[in-house]
């Protein structure tokens, strides 16, 4: 029968302290910029919602339910952007009057829009988790009808909701 050595209890904590000398440092936390567009917070000044992300979330979305996916469109962008700025000076939803009458005046003639608008949302991923459990905006996300879409946000410090949301979804 053959005895195999045993380290003594102070080898090992030298093993471990040597070990820990030479280990990496720990990485540093990532900072606000190299946060997922999704999680960053847009209840800042000058803060805007990506519309890449915003239209590649909305579109995964739409394909794991059985609908197509979106694209941007510039016009529709120009749309969201005004309803957004105008929500958050004016405080109110509807600043802007009817969807169909904004796209009128941008020259967009679509048999289909649709839109949702909301505030007190601080990031991309709150504004879509608000609007996937609500049942009216939800069906708006998934009208099989719409390909294009716009999306912005505005800021209001001194407003009550702070970040104001609008999505515009057309044909």
């Amino acid at each position: 029968m053959s005895l195999s050595p045993r380290p003594s209890v102070a080898v090992l904590l030298a093993l471990a302290m040597f070990a820990g000398c030479n280990a990496a440092p720990e990485p540093a936390r990532p900072a606000a910029e190299s946060e997922p567009p999704m999680y960053r917070s847009l209840a800042r000044a000058g803060a805007r919602v990506d519309p890449v992300a915003a239209r590649d979330m909305i579109s995964l979305y739409r394909r794991n339910s059985g609908v197509g996916a979106l694209t941007l469109d510039e016009t529709l962008q120009r749309v969201a952007e005004a309803q957004a700025r105008d929500m958050a000076q004016s405080g109110d939803l509807a600043a802007r009057g009817e969807l169909g009458d904004r796209l009128a005046g941008a020259g967009v003639q679509t048999p289909a829009a649709v839109e949702n608008v909301s505030a007190g949302y601080r990031t991309l991923a709150e504004a879509f988790s608000g609007w996937r459990d609500s049942a009216p905006h939800n069906a708006r996300m998934l009208d099989k009808r719409v390909r294009r879409m716009g999306i912005a946000t505005a800021y209001a410090p001194s407003a009550k909701y702070k970040v104001y949301w609008a999505l515009v979804l057309a044909d």
